[in-house]
């Protein structure tokens, strides 16, 4: 029988649009900070020929089409245990490209100075100042010093060095799965406009599934894919304005924080944002 972590993991949830680029985030938070477990909601896929159709396509992008309950059953264990279950098949997600209009040109600089900055963060016991998508306590940081070096491994009993699971996928806050919702620790919706997430998804090659590959068909984008995200998340926007402003209170009242930017931000500052977000989380569990 497996032991209960020493410390709870702290468990995000990395979610927005098909192409907003939250697998290109989650992945590139498992290299900054020092402990991670990464979950794919597109793991949970039921087979294909159990998903539900719209429009006469089958849909990938909606509540129906994921094993809503073996995920928060996944996400219980990892905060009981902190490890994944042994039940858990091997990760298809892992194999799929994330397009390549999402990712940043120069990865291993970015990483670097963010591994740099959370490693000293931990090491030093504290930090304040990690405001909306990090750009400028970034610029400050590197006035004032060279590229940090990758840090030493932080203390087993220092909180801000527990584990980080990292959830991503696209419906993970949505309006049909609130006690999904309520499995999380940190809540962060990213944004992409219709016009960059549908360029974003047809550049893409295609899906490894459980019974081999998915290409989109023509019109998959305007039929299911954004559509379903207009319903589930039209609830956190004023006017159900996807695009729009966020309803502050209802985001609020949820604890579901919206990235800044409308949709405009590249990558670099997404990431900027969401290690900020992940650093105040744990100052907010460790009592700070």
């Amino acid at each position: 029988m497996s032991q209960p972590p020493t410390q709870t993991p702290l468990i995000l949830a990395l979610s927005g649009v098909s192409s907003s680029g939250k697998t290109t985030l989650a992945r590139l938070l498992t290299s900054i900070f020092p402990s991670t477990i990464l979950i794919h909601q597109d793991d949970f896929y039921f087979p294909e020929d159990q998903l539900p159709v719209r429009a006469s396509f089958r849909d990938w992008d909606c509540a129906a089409a994921i094993d809503v309950p073996a995920l928060v059953e996944t996400l219980t264990h990892v905060r009981k245990h902190g490890h994944l279950p042994d039940w858990l098949p091997a990760s298809k997600e892992s194999q799929n490209s994330t397009g390549d209009g999402a990712g940043i040109g120069n990865g291993e600089e970015v990483v670097r100075y963010w591994r740099g900055v959370v490693g000293g963060w931990i090491e030093e016991g504290g930090g304040r100042g990690m405001g909306e998508g990090g750009r400028e306590e970034k610029q400050k940081e590197k006035q004032k010093q060279k590229e940090p070096e990758t840090p030493n491994p932080p203390e087993s009993n220092n909180p801000r060095s527990r584990t980080l699971v990292i959830v991503d996928g696209f419906l993970l806050l949505g309006t049909s799965v609130p006690t999904l919702r309520a499995s999380f620790d940190i809540r962060l919706l990213l944004r992409a406009t219709y016009a960059k997430a549908k360029a974003r998804r047809e550049r893409r090659s295609g899906y490894v599934t459980l019974e081999g590959f998915w290409e989109d068909p023509p019109g998959y984008v305007d039929n299911v894919v954004w559509p379903g995200y207009v319903e589930e998340h039209a609830f956190l926007f004023t006017g159900g304005d996807v695009e729009g402003e966020v309803d502050e209170g209802v985001a609020r009242g949820l604890g579901v924080d919206v990235c800044p930017g409308k949709g405009e931000w590249g990558v670099e500052d997404c990431l900027g944002w969401v290690v900020g977000r992940v650093m105040k989380g744990l100052l907010r569990e460790d009592g700070d």
